[in-house]
């Protein structure tokens, strides 16, 4: 999705390096190990912030659709695939 957007000109390669630069850099500065072990964490978030802040998408739309695939995940059973209903809301079905 990020190169994607790169490529279309919502952001440049040299503002996504700055931005994960300083993603990384705070991270560091909360104490986080720099073993990589939360890489694509950090660069989620960057990608995230960058949608929100080029106006490509509303952060509460964001959260909200993040919100229901972990409900939607928690609700799955093993080794079946998880389902995200069109309105984002879960309907109630067994476990």
């Amino acid at each position: 999705m990020a190169v994607t957007l790169a490529d279309r000109g919502y952001f440049s390669w040299t503002e996504w390096s700055a931005a994960l630069g300083d993603e990384l850099r705070t991270a560091t500065g909360r104490g986080e190990p720099d073993d990589g072990s939360h890489y694509y964490r950090h660069w989620l978030a960057v990608l995230e912030r960058l949608v929100a802040a080029k106006g490509l998408a509303d952060p509460q739309a964001l959260r909200l659709r993040k919100e229901a695939w972990a409900e939607a995940y928690r609700r799955t059973p093993h080794g079946k695939p998880v389902e995200l209903h069109p309105s984002g809301a879960e309907e109630s079905r067994p476990r």
